[in-house]
């Protein structure tokens, strides 16, 4: 997509008062844009349809005046499964359960780990490094409702891939839903004060204190 078109959808948006967090075009011709409320902490508001409808009122008539090409234009909140993008997205949400795709695979940083070394896709807690992020999870089989775990069985390390922003090919919220209105556990939170195996992807200075 043309960079000027994308400049432009970012000033409507954020004229409006609004985050873009993503612009897609697919083949068809379909224009996506994905907008969010600015990040505040401490609150939490959510795209509702009218905001979605006053949007995409401005996008047409800007996108018209601007020329560009599209076929069909689509505003739409970030979803369960939101991108993260930028250095702020990934600040605003640490501690949350991330997917995570690197452009190259882990390589010789996957040495005595279970990682295999070709491996580019991660799930884990998202967490902030010292020199960059860090992704923690448990290679521990998840429980199924009514079976028993034997309390002296020695859980699973956790492990942890440290990364930069420049590293990732894509990273995202992971689209976990709990119909019980309580959030899942992170690997984090499951698995508190247990030894952690770091590894990286191409800084060996990056390490996750235990705390």
């Amino acid at each position: 997509m043309a960079a000027s078109t994308t400049d432009t959808i970012a000033q409507t948006v954020t004229g409006l008062g609004y985050d873009l967090v993503d612009v897609e075009r697919t083949k068809g011709g379909l224009l996506r844009v994905t907008i969010d409320f600015p990040y505040v902490a401490g609150t939490e508001l959510f795209i509702n349809a009218e905001d979605c409808e006053k949007v995409t009122r401005q996008l047409v008539f800007v996108l018209e005046v601007e020329g560009a090409a599209y076929s069909r234009l689509e505003v739409s909140s970030p979803g369960i499964d939101r991108p993260l993008k930028t250095e702020k997205d990934f600040e605003r949400f640490v501690g949350e359960l991330i997917d995570l795709t690197l452009k190259a695979p882990v390589g010789v940083a996957a040495a005595g780990s279970s990682v295999s070394a070709n491996q580019k896709k991660f799930r884990g807690t998202l967490e902030k490094a010292e020199a960059g992020w860090q992704v923690v999870w448990s290679d521990e089989p998840e429980v199924k409702p009514g079976q028993k775990v034997s309390k002296k069985r020695i859980p699973a390390p956790l492990q942890a891939l440290g990364f930069t922003l420049n590293e990732i090919a894509t990273a995202r919220l992971a689209p976990v839903v709990d119909f019980k209105g309580r959030k899942p556990k992170t690997p984090l939170q499951a698995a508190a004060g247990l030894p952690i195996k770091p590894m990286m992807t191409s800084n060996p200075e990056i390490e996750r204190p235990v705390k």
